[in-house]
């Protein structure tokens, strides 16, 4: 598919998606049904191992949704582009194959949002993040408000939301927002060396991993750990957990298949 308002390019076994739309790569209606789009042929393809989620530019990796967009939508609109923002995010959130935020520059909003939905974020120094949509008047809509309490606890992201104050990628990795803070010129190499690592273990054992980590957020310890139980049962009659431990045994490399 073409796509006008993202950057898809495949290195196997990886899918780097770039948004791209200059000048700050604001997010409109078209940017999430590509992104969609995209994270749809990404699970449909069995080469792709893992996902990268970037910005086009060094300056800006998303700089929140398009306000003028906004203004132009009624209520029905603005709830629909809502939703269809939630349900991508959440599926770069749910989907079994592990996704990497690598964040350069600016990092706002919506923008933030979609970082926080990846498993991982590899930020460049120079990036600043924040939600600061109260000073529009306003409250983030796509998972803002629950992602990023769950990542970096209440007190500090009930001030980032009620002061709309951005933080810069060193605090960001102090409060636990981001995994690692690398130099502006390296940021894609890291991203990429993260990213080849997760893609390379066993597809079933990451996709549970996943599953249970957030389904166990939203439920008590007993149910978390059942959850787990299960999982573990399901995963362990794999044909890869048994690659898995009998190269362990063997001291060689695993050669995982998915199967």
């Amino acid at each position: 598919m073409e796509y006008s308002t993202l950057k898809v390019s495949r290195e196997s076994p990886l899918e780097v998606i770039t948004i791209d739309r200059p000048p700050v790569n604001a997010l409109n209606g078209q940017a999430i049904e590509e992104l969609g789009h995209a994270l749809g042929e990404v699970l449909r393809e069995p080469s792709v191992k893992a996902v990268i989620i970037t910005g086009a530019g060094q300056y800006c990796f998303v700089a929140g949704a398009d306000l003028g967009q906004f203004l132009e939508m009624g209520p029905e609109e603005g709830q629909q582009l809502i939703q269809k923002g939630k349900e991508v995010f959440d599926t770069i959130e749910t989907m079994p194959k592990p996704v990497v935020a690598a964040i350069n520059g600016v990092c706002l909003g919506g923008g933030l949002e979609m970082a926080m939905a990846c498993d991982v974020r590899v930020a460049a120094e120079g990036s600043r993040m924040g939600q600061p949509e109260i000073n529009l008047g306003i409250i983030p809509g796509w998972g803002g408000t629950q992602r990023l309490s769950r990542l970096v606890g209440k007190t500090r992201a009930m001030e980032m939301l009620l002061t709309g104050d951005m933080i810069k990628a060193a605090e960001a990795l102090r409060f636990g927002l981001v995994n690692k803070v690398v130099p502006d010129n390296e940021l894609m190499a890291h991203a990429k060396n993260l990213a080849r690592k997760l893609a390379m273990q066993a597809p079933r054992a990451v996709a549970a991993i996943k599953a249970v980590l957030w389904d166990g957020l939203g439920a008590s310890l007993p149910e978390g750990l059942r959850l787990e139980t299960e999982a573990f049962v399901k995963v362990f009659q794999s044909r890869d957990a048994r690659e898995g431990i009998n190269a362990f045994l063997e001291k060689r490399k695993p050669q995982f298949t998915g199967e």
